[in-house]
């Protein structure tokens, strides 16, 4: 049944929750035969950043259709806000803004007429929904472009419109997929910007391929493999000493075991191994003489040393060597 246009909104006020704001555990999810999404667990707290990266087809577009109540998922929970997204998807969408990688634009509609059309979906009407357009405007700067037709506006504004009728209920999660999709450089920047900005009062969430953006907008990075997670990392570690080993040995478990025993050595990053009985690792350090104390750990340990190189790890590196190389 039809609102009234003056009946109050669905929509809270945006309020502020106790941390985390998206909580997964053991998300599964299978199309037939296929694993899209093997047991993830993640957690994204308030105010926070979370970039989520992988190759096409690592399942992050997945765990988004999973987070927006689009998709239910085969095995495992996910909550926004303390709520279920199946057992309290209402609820749960209440707390979300979501912008998709192809955003359904009416092309025909201004942009005012295209905020009013989905504000009303999202439960709003009246001077709520007045005053939400307006502020929803006000943030992303769209103030000349209001009575202007979607389909004449540049890339640039067009996401900007998209985030827009996102912002209108208000959300503690924003879900960003892909955001910079078709922008120039000059847009890229503008929008990393407002992402910035944005965070200051929303959790968001972000997918992208671009690494360097992430990179600057991002506190932490979620790496996803063939629909595993492979590691949630801080970005404010990157910069930390770390080092590729490459060794020979029967099995890379003991090995591992010896290489975390060392005196310096913070925790190992990564663990690979190849068809001709060798094993690499990456291994964040403190500064100091881990090289030298692992390179005797190994020795004594009767592994074969067969390569050492230290770096300082950058986004890039760290999304290389946690997918073997994968393209982004």
């Amino acid at each position: 049944m039809c609102r009234g246009r003056n009946a109050p909104a669905v929509f809270p006020e945006a309020h502020t929750i106790s941390t985390p704001v998206v909580v997964t555990e053991h998300l599964t999810k299978d199309y037939g035969p296929f694993r899209a999404v093997h047991d993830v667990s993640f957690e994204v707290g308030a105010g926070e950043v979370l970039g989520l990266l992988g190759p096409n087809g690592s399942g992050k577009t997945t765990i988004l259709r999973i987070l927006t109540g689009y998709l239910q998922p085969s095995g495992g929970t996910a909550r926004i806000a303390g709520f279920d997204v199946v057992e309290q998807s209402l609820e749960a969408r209440r707390h979300i803004g979501y912008v998709p990688e192809d955003v359904p634009l009416y092309g025909n509609m201004t942009v005012d007429e295209f905020l009013a059309f989905m504000g009303r979906i999202k439960g709003l009407y009246g001077s709520p929904l007045r005053e939400a357009i307006d502020s929803s405007i006000e943030k992303l700067s769209l103030q000349p472009m209001r009575r202007r037709a979607i389909r004449k506006l540049s890339r640039g504004y067009r996401q900007r419109v998209a985030i827009a009728q996102a912002l209108l209920n208000k959300p503690e999660l924003l879900i960003l997929d892909e955001p910079s999709n078709g922008l120039d450089p000059r847009q890229i920047i503008e929008l990393r910007e407002l992402i910035r900005w944005l965070a200051e009062s929303h959790t968001v969430l972000v997918t992208s391929h671009i690494l360097g953006e992430i990179e600057r907008v991002a506190s932490r990075v979620a790496v996803l493999l063939q629909g595993r997670l492979l590691a949630v990392e801080s970005l404010d570690q990157l910069g930390h000493p770390r080092l590729r080993l490459r060794v020979r040995a029967s099995t890379a478990e003991p090995v591992q075991t010896i290489i975390e025993s060392a005196p310096g050595v913070v925790r190992v990053v990564s663990a690979a191994s190849g068809e001709d009985g060798t094993h690499r690792f990456v291994v964040e350090i403190a500064e100091g003489s881990a090289a030298e104390n692992i390179a005797a750990a190994l020795t004594m340990g009767g592994v074969g040393l067969l390569e050492m190189t230290e770096t300082r790890v950058d986004l890039e590196n760290l999304f290389l060597d946690l997918t073997g190389g994968a393209a982004a």
